[in-house]
């Protein structure tokens, strides 16, 4: 198994729901460190809203300091469409950047009907976006060098 020890991560978060994104990348921190990152290379960078989320990973992908880049936010579906462009375009981004860049983007973004959905899903009863964002990128950090050798 490859070490994750001396590689850096970000995270970048949406913070329009401030509550539900502290605890998104409380979450990813934590797994972060089980699974042997420093926490002082875990880098956290915030903006507004998850249709900003791709532009955020974008620069981090392309700056060459990070492993990985964990996007983590909270889409509640309203009463227009509007969910359904920010979703779509943010998933969109985030899977481009991954693409041309070659650094893993996990997609932590929960996309959700109510905000009961989403308590839950950010480290509540039924599963941690934030964790499991942060698990899939050791994970990838530790398959790139069974596949690429470096």
């Amino acid at each position: 198994m490859a070490d994750v020890s001396e590689l850096e991560f970000a995270v970048c978060v949406a913070t329009f729901y401030e509550d539900l994104a502290q605890r998104l990348v409380n979450g990813a921190v934590e797994a972060f460190g089980e699974g042997g990152v420093a926490p002082t290379s875990v880098h956290t960078f915030e903006m507004p809203g998850a249709f900003e989320l791709p532009a955020a990973a974008n620069w981090c992908a392309r700056s060459g300091r990070f492993a990985g880049v964990a996007c983590l936010g909270v889409v509640i579906r309203g009463e227009t469409n509007h969910y359904d462009y920010v979703c779509g375009e943010a998933a969109r981004g985030i899977q481009t950047v991954q693409l041309e860049t070659g650094v893993p983007c996990a997609f932590g973004v929960i996309t959700c009907d109510t905000r009961e959905q989403a308590v839950a899903r950010a480290g509540g009863d039924k599963r941690d976006s934030g964790r499991h964002a942060a698990q899939a990128l050791i994970a990838m950090a530790r398959l790139r060098p069974r596949i690429l050798g470096s």
